[in-house]
């Protein structure tokens, strides 16, 4: 039972929640519309809610807008944008559950090295291998490349007895370091008339979102997003300790790698369509916490929403700091994240 002053503060932490979601959405929604009118040719407001509902549902609108703006719109504007908000929500996602299962507040899938492997199977796939399976070759060599990546870091957090929160971090960045260097390694020994199109995954870049690439990180959003969901009450256990975690009947290391799979096929999809984009996955689920506690029914989903948001945002600056040309994204979100990552130093 709860005391009256207990009910009382839940409840405003509910009403909380409930307003930051509201919020959020509306604050989505406002930065989609935004997000689609700007670029190297800004479109009116107007004429880009026109044209999506006459895409839903032909002649609902009057067409006042010339062929060439309804294909910026449509073809250009529209998949980049929605390819912003799944890679920064899945990225978001990772980071907030990885902090759980590591109980390390500063995991992240770039410090980690993770994004890096997955950059590395991206660039196998496209100067090397070639696309044998078609376009699923590139987001499954980079899952296979985030997979190593976390393995790697597991393993070296074994045999280096790592305990502390910092020293994992360390262990990340030094297995980050490893695997750019063989990415490094393998654009150097591919085609140069070819190594163009893999700078996107270096620098992070969301240039070449098109409609029918887009269903593959939906799916695995969802997907892992939903299960992963359903895995709160198992994430709160596990931020506890092992032991606590083993005394309700979780199989930790079990869980915890699955974690790690199911994290690794997030980032691995993610990059494979966006490049490396760091601090998404460090910075979302920290704030998201210090708002609403550490709760994961409520981090996960308000961690997906506003990693969508903000990653749409620094898409928006990538593309307006420097017009006509496109900033690459990783620029950014390491400029935000570097701040960031300072400002929890002096706060500690």
């Amino acid at each position: 039972m709860f005391s009256k002053s207990q009910e009382f503060s839940y409840s405003n932490l509910n009403r909380k929640v409930y307003s930051l979601f509201c919020f959020g959405f509306i604050i989505l929604i406002i930065s989609l519309s935004i997000g689609i009118s700007v670029g190297a040719i800004s479109i009116p407001t107007s004429t880009v809610w026109g044209v999506i509902l006459n895409k839903i549902s032909p002649n609902l609108v009057e067409q006042t807008w010339t062929m060439g703006r309804e294909a910026i719109v449509w073809d250009i504007h529209f998949p980049r944008t929605l390819l912003a908000i799944m890679v920064g929500s899945g990225l978001a996602i990772f980071g907030s559950c990885l902090q759980s299962v590591t109980r390390n507040l500063l995991a992240d899938p770039h410090l980690l090295g993770i994004s890096s492997g997955g950059a590395f199977g991206a660039i196998l796939a496209l100067l090397h291998t070639g696309l044998f399976i078609g376009l699923l070759t590139v987001p499954l060599l980079a899952f296979i490349g985030s997979l190593v990546a976390a393995f790697i870091v597991l393993v070296v957090n074994r045999i280096t007895i790592v305990t502390s929160a910092d020293r994992l971090v360390l262990a990340g960045v030094a297995v980050s370091f490893i695997i750019m260097a063989g990415a490094n390694m393998l654009i150097f020994l591919g085609d140069p008339r070819a190594t163009h199109t893999v700078v996107f995954c270096m620098l992070g870049g969301l240039g070449f979102a098109q409609w029918d690439q887009l269903i593959y990180p939906l799916i695995v959003l969802l997907f892992c997003g939903s299960w992963l969901f359903f895995q709160t009450n198992i994430l709160n256990a596990m931020t506890i300790g092992d032991e606590t975690a083993s005394t309700l009947g979780i199989n930790v290391n079990k869980f915890r790698l699955i974690i790690f799979i199911v994290c690794a096929l997030i980032t691995g999809v993610m990059v494979a369509f966006s490049g490396i984009i760091g601090f998404v996955g460090l910075m979302v689920p920290r704030i998201i916490r210090m708002l609403v506690g550490g709760d994961y029914i409520r981090v996960v989903p308000l961690s997906a929403l506003f990693g969508g948001i903000f990653l749409l945002w620094a898409d928006i600056v990538a593309r307006t700091l420097m017009p006509p040309e496109d900033l690459p994204i990783g620029i950014v979100t390491g400029f935000v994240g570097g701040i960031f990552f300072v400002w929890l130093l002096k706060r500690n």
